[in-house]
């Protein structure tokens, strides 16, 4: 098979399944998807890695199903990352201007000063995102360079991760063969895909539903302003329609896919469904309206300690354009109504958007986070922005930063 260097590979490591989505670079800009391969996750809990060589069988199945589907041979991936270690913070940075007039240098200063921040030794920064510049006593500048000016300001978000955490994905990934080009924060992903440059600027309230964590991101003037990663989600419905109805964890799943309903109002009170039993023992016929309930108890519970997170955050009056749904859970029905009701604010479904080639085969949101990841690689090659992790050891990471906080101190 062949070997090319316009192809982009995001691959998804999420708790329920490892999916592999590959696209090429098109002549005029665009990502065309050629490649989508997917499998059962075997050693993830909750977004984090609990069995190395499960996980890494689980992305060779994966990504050898899409190199079959596009006809071509993989090297590196884009990672997504999520999990309950993620932490997030606002910094600040201020640096005087040499010259008077900003350049590229003045620019990676000012993010350098607003990065200098305590961050414990097992902790890493996985990415600083730039919110706006301020020159003088000008705000909301997205781009300062060649600005005139004496005082250069920079506010930024700075999202961590546990360095063991990242370490394992990376490790599984080598392992299975591949080089990680980057990590990249499952929500920021998704936003690339799902979300419109509007509603960015006007500000937006993302929600990725997954299988282990659910991501939130609250964007404005096109820029993200929080994060947050919550472990409640799809698999825990599972597992309380599993307890609730006495059926195997395999099957509840079955049957959330099949009958899965957020809001049980939308439900029919006659409506009956097959479960299938524990131990062999014959399968009953319930109400679907018992499942429901179940299943909205859980989802309430989900999107009402979302709500106080965005409340607490302080942008909850930023949110002008509402919300967007994504993720695996994101297509069960009722599900959108449910967080319009609990957010008061209008809710759509986010699929990916803006891609070429094969789209109607990752037209759902389940495929979100992994299409997204693609548009994030080719932004990232634009731009020149493109990290190394060729996993390096735990200990090389906490060495180079020592000495990289000993030569600004000194």
């Amino acid at each position: 098979m062949a070997k090319h260097e316009q192809y982009l590979v995001g691959l998804d490591i999420g708790t329920t399944k490892i999916v592999c989505i590959i696209g090429e670079m098109g002549a005029h800009g665009e990502i065309d998807i050629i490649g989508l391969g997917q499998y059962p996750s075997r050693g993830l809990r909750k977004g984090v890695v609990v069995n190395i060589d499960a996980t890494v069988e689980s992305i060779k199945s994966a990504v050898e199903e899409a190199e079959l589907m596009a006809g071509c041979e993989i090297d590196s991936v884009f990672v997504g990352i999520a999990g309950g270690h993620i932490n997030s913070l606002n910094s600040h940075g201020i640096i005087a201007v040499k010259g008077k007039e900003v350049h590229q240098k003045d620019i990676d200063r000012v993010i350098e000063a607003a990065k200098a921040i305590a961050i414990p030794l097992d902790r890493e920064v996985i990415h600083v995102l730039p919110q706006e510049f301020i020159v003088d006593d000008q705000d909301g500048i997205k781009t300062p360079l060649g600005m005139s000016g004496v005082r250069l300001e920079a506010k930024v978000h700075i999202v961590t991760a546990a360095v063991t955490s990242a370490q394992n994905i990376v490790r599984c990934v080598n392992k299975a063969g591949l080089e990680v080009q980057d990590i990249v924060l499952e929500q920021l992903a998704s936003s690339e895909s799902v979300l419109s440059a509007d509603e960015k600027e006007l500000g937006a309230l993302l929600i990725d539903i997954g299988g282990g964590t659910s991501d939130l991101a609250i964007f404005y003037q096109g820029s993200i302003k929080h994060t947050s990663v919550l472990t409640i989600a799809g698999s825990q419905m599972t597992n309380d329609i599993a307890i609730g109805l006495r059926t195997p964890n395999e099957e509840a799943e079955k049957v959330k896919h099949k009958y899965g309903c957020a809001l049980s109002s939308q439900v029919g009170e006659d409506e009956m469904i097959e479960v299938p039993s524990v131990g062999g023992r014959e399968p009953r016929r319930i109400s679907r309206q018992i499942l429901s309930e179940i299943i909205e108890l859980r989802a309430r519970e989900m999107f009402e300690i979302m709500n106080n997170e965005v409340s607490n955050s302080g942008y909850r009056d930023l949110i002008s354009s509402g919300v967007v749904l994504t993720g695996g859970a994101a297509n069960m029905k009722g599900m959108a109504d449910l967080a319009e009701e609990v957010f008061q604010l209008p809710v759509r479904i986010g699929s990916p958007m803006h891609l070429g080639g094969l789209i109607d085969v990752v037209n759902s949101p389940m495929y979100a986070t992994s299409t997204g990841l693609l548009q994030y690689g080719q932004r990232s090659f634009k731009s020149g922005a493109i990290r190394e992790l060729k996993g390096r050891h735990l200990f090389d990471k906490i060495f180079s930063r020592m000495k990289d906080w000993a030569e600004d101190f000194f």
